[in-house]
């Protein structure tokens, strides 16, 4: 099964102030405020919502086509992309901007500054999806749209509809930038549905539809719960609900729910049923949460089936052990 994934490709720069934003601020100068914090430590981490979901599909053999817009400054993370499995042939690449940023300090009580720096992902909404159904391309069984520039998503989101590519719908962190008929958009006729407990709350309030008018439009919708696992709705059928990895260590959650995806979307693609999906996107979910860094954890077959036969018991693991039929250990 080929996947595309389309959305966010970006770097995090990540540091740390060793001592309190509050500190640092006169409460009668807010309105004129200029600082600078000396930060003790600096992580850059390779990131995006696409990317980390392609990564992870690359892990796990899939070899997924990653689609998104990038600055001049890719080169490396191109490199490393490439090795873990991802074909980077259809990112486009800015000739005027940098690859996207994320930028942040954390004081010593988990406070945060940050800022979102756009870059090239402004150029996303140029980029055609026709090339990938044209005579002799190896055209996507199923087209994946994560976060990215909102027009961007709008426009694949119509062009899968037009080229006859089945789509899932991934709008998560943009959903609160979107509209009620860019969401409803997005979401009608998407095969699968993906967002955390919070995010389904916010999509009903932004579509004004309830929960059987979405499931409705959709094939299924996929809910990441945080430790309390997944649950996945379908018209017509009692929801499945499949419990997280019970005391996976916690490192660090960023890209945890693009690690579950990646599981999930592996596990579909090789024909297991929704519930084994369900558990190998909670396996994968479990290692990103682990490692520092979204793109930091590894794919090791052996240690995904220890963990799913520790969770979900012994046939469990064997039923899941088709899913991780390409993949190698990676690190």
């Amino acid at each position: 099964m080929r996947i595309a994934v389309t959305g966010s490709i970006a770097t995090d720069h990540l540091m740390v102030f060793p001592g309190r934003f509050a500190d640092q601020l006169i409460p009668d100068q807010l309105a004129h405020v200029s600082l600078s914090f000396l930060v003790d430590a600096l992580e850059v981490r390779r990131g995006g919502v696409a990317a980390n979901v392609a990564f992870g599909l690359g892990g796990l053999g899939l070899s997924p086509l990653l689609v998104g817009a990038v600055g001049g400054d890719f080169a490396d993370y191109e490199v490393w992309l490439k090795e873990h499995g991802v074909d980077t042939g259809a990112v486009h690449v800015s000739a005027e901007r940098q690859t996207a940023r994320f930028m942040c300090i954390t004081d010593e009580d988990a406070n945060q500054i940050a800022a979102f720096y756009a870059g090239a992902m402004q150029e996303a909404g140029t980029i055609d999806l026709r090339p990938l159904t044209a005579p002799g391309a190896d055209r996507p069984d199923l087209v994946l749209v994560c976060p990215n520039d909102p027009a961007a998503m709008v426009r694949h989101t119509a062009q899968c509809r037009e080229l006859g590519l089945p789509f899932a719908a991934d709008p998560s962190q943009q959903l609160a930038r979107l509209d009620g008929p860019q969401v409803r958009d997005l979401v009608d006729g998407a095969r699968w549905l993906f967002t955390n407990e919070y995010e389904a709350a916010l999509l009903l309030e932004r579509t004004g539809w309830d929960r059987e008018t979405v499931l409705g439009t959709v094939g299924a919708w996929v809910t990441t719960l945080g430790e309390a696992g997944v649950r996945i709705d379908r018209s017509g059928h009692e929801p499945l609900t499949v419990p997280a990895v019970p005391e996976a260590p916690v490192t660090d959650p960023t890209g945890v729910g693009d690690a579950f995806r990646a599981g999930f979307l592996a596990a579909v693609a090789r024909g297991l049923s929704l519930e084994s999906a369900a558990r190998l996107g909670c396996v994968v979910a479990a290692e990103a949460l682990g490692a520092v860094g979204s793109q930091a954890y590894r794919i090791d077959p052996e240690r995904l089936l220890a963990t799913a036969a520790r969770a979900y018991g012994a046939e469990a693991a064997r039923l899941l052990a088709p899913g991780l039929g390409g993949a190698e250990d990676r690190s």
